[in-house]
């Protein structure tokens, strides 16, 4: 019984109820037990391969699951008896995430392919510990991504104040710098704590040739044996990840943005870092936001864009020769426009940077040439310049687009990162996801996917809430509502192409902690490939903004059919205690 107190006198009561199984429980439960009131392993395997689509399962499995069943619930041992179980037992084992996940925990996906082939858990900026502005630089946000599965660091790399040294920091701004070998000390203790897989990083380099030598130093240093850079100053094609296992990889453009700021500086008086921090300082002051110069990618209109790589080999020459050797994969900037940006070179391979304007802009052009180019190089897209509260944007454009690296921010929440979290939960979570063969395929006279095309429905996703629980356990009494239970509904949708995009939800269910909604929705899906399933759940609040209960997002094409408990996270993406939903998926 929860008891809520309206005022001095008067107090509610509400029985607290367990949760039920759905109707759909019961039947199958019935129907696979033939009647009895205990289903043994032999009739959990045809559940088993009939409903959960469990093709590989052996009695030995179901035998072996319901073993597990029993060790993780010995609170019930006494209402087993061998291996059976009881329809309150048969519920339990649906609803547990660790017995009944949605999606699989184990990298499955061929890794054995280039890296160009994969996307990549992207950073930017990863040493923020906040806004783009004023936040302080520190190598705890760099620690906690790794620990998240981010597979891409950010480091801008700028002489110390007493041009001796090297620090991190977001130049031209107020942020605080951090040391470079403190951030490269974390990357080496935390670089493989999710997978064994390579960490890519980044480099932003504003440095003199003696720093480069320095750096160069630190680097071969911390990282010893793990570090891995080619024998040949330019690469044909790039190593898989298999072949990268427990390595660090080293990607930079050459260093000409300090070297020019230092000519700029010798000119006018001041540097362009100088320069644009004073003029984010003028504009923040009036509340607005040039996304001019974001980064020291800097943004350009399409006739800005450099890319051709002599006059980047030459400055790429010019650096410290271990330095240079280090480089891993290069950034290289070509002459001309953007449709010269994106050749593909037969003979090397390398890495672009965009800015999110500059892809949607790109795109509405160039889309098949984007999709040609990310085949064999890398594509790294970066938020705009607007953003110094450090949100993100829509990831899916750059990824309908082949771009292996979407760099997001990741130190704060909203449902752009919540997508990005969904969709790296892919392949064991290890931070590399096999792109669609759609992606890749090559026709006999050259054509490439178009991302602009009409494509008809592919697949048909049908998706069951049944009801959720746990909000008891992680909660307060009082969270939601002071005077009553809450009053919980879900939202149900899809996030990906835009002809995918739609959003549905429940009715809410009043005062109750494990709200049964029991209903089901139809998703048609164009690129099932790229699809996330989301889904969210709040506290109908009449008078006030609803409150938040959980969301998650599921790769679609991961999702495993039947009858599955799927664990909530809260906004910063770190998965609850006890929140969990039972739903049902199918596809036809």
């Amino acid at each position: 019984m929860g008891s809520y107190r309206m005022c001095l006198c008067f107090t509610r009561r509400f029985p607290w109820k367990e949760a039920q199984p759905p109707g759909d429980v019961k039947e199958a439960f019935a129907a696979y037990a033939e009647g009895d009131t205990r289903m043994n392993a032999e009739q959990l395997l045809r559940f088993l391969v009939d409903v959960q689509g469990d093709s590989r399962a052996t009695v030995a499995d179901a035998e072996l699951l319901i073993e597990h069943f029993r060790r993780l619930n010995h609170r019930y041992l006494a209402k087993l008896s061998g291996s059976f179980l009881s329809l309150e037992d048969f519920h339990r084992l649906l609803f547990s995430e660790e017995l009944n996940p949605p999606i699989l925990s184990q990298v499955h996906q061929d890794m054995t392919a280039p890296l160009s082939h994969y996307f990549i858990y992207t950073g930017h900026n990863s040493y923020l510990t906040g806004n783009q502005l004023s936040s302080d630089c520190s190598d705890i946000p760099i620690k906690k991504a790794l620990q998240k599965g981010v597979k891409v660091i950010e480091l801008d790399i700028w002489p110390n104040s007493t041009k001796d040294g090297v620090d991190v920091c977001h130049g031209g701004t107020l942020t605080s710098p951090v040391e470079l070998i403190k951030c490269l000390r974390t990357i080496s203790d935390n670089a493989f704590v999710t997978s064994q897989y390579p960490v890519i990083i980044t480099l932003e380099d504003h440095l003199t040739p003696d720093l480069q030598a320095k750096v160069a130093k630190m680097v071969t240093q911390t990282f010893e044996d793990t570090l891995y850079y080619p024998k040949s100053e330019f690469l044909n094609e790039f190593p898989s990840p298999e072949a990268l296992k427990r390595r660090i990889i080293l990607s930079t453009k050459p260093p000409k943005e300090y070297l020019e700021s230092e000519l700029s500086k010798d000119k006018d008086g001041e540097s362009e870092g100088e320069s644009w921090g004073k003029e984010i300082a003028d504009l923040k002051s009036e509340l607005q936001y040039d996304d001019k110069d974001d980064e020291h990618d800097h943004e350009h209109d399409e006739k800005d864009i450099n890319i051709e790589d002599d006059d980047d080999t030459k400055m790429l020459r010019n650096s410290s020769p271990e330095y240079r050797q280090l480089i891993t994969i290069t950034a290289g900037k070509p002459k001309g426009g953007l449709k010269e940006a994106l050749k593909v070179d037969p003979n090397k391979v390398r890495r672009l940077s965009l800015s999110e304007q500059e892809l949607e802009r790109a795109a509405r052009s160039y889309g098949k040439d984007i999709v040609r180019f990310t085949q064999k190089n890398l594509l790294r897209i970066y938020p705009k310049g607007t953003r110094v509260n450090s949100s993100n944007y829509n990831p899916l454009i750059g990824w309908m687009h082949g771009a292996q690296m979407v760099a997001f921010n990741m130190q704060g929440y909203g449902r752009s990162l919540w997508l990005m979290q969904g969709f790296y939960r892919a392949n064991g979570g290890c931070g590399f996801v096999k792109k669609p063969d759609f992606l890749m395929n090559v026709g006999p006279n050259g054509e490439v996917f178009d991302p602009k095309a009409w494509l008809p429905v592919k697949k048909i996703l049908k998706v069951k809430v049944y009801m959720g629980d746990g909000w008891r356990q992680d909660f307060k009494d009082t969270h939601f509502d002071l005077y009553s239970p809450p009053d919980f509904y879900a939202r149900v949708g899809i996030a990906g192409v835009p002809a995918d995009n739609l959003m549905k939800r429940t009715r809410a269910i009043e005062d109750h902690w494990a709200p049964a909604w029991e209903q089901e929705f139809t998703f048609p899906l164009t690129v099932p490939e790229l699809a996330l399933l989301r889904v969210e759940v709040h506290e109908y609040d009449m008078s006030e903004k609803d409150d938040f209960g959980g969301q998650t997002c599921l790769p679609v094409s991961e999702l495993r059919p039947g009858i599955r408990a799927v664990p909530l996270y809260d906004r910063k993406g770190t998965k609850f205690s006890s929140v969990r939903l039972l739903m049902r998926f199918q596809f036809l």
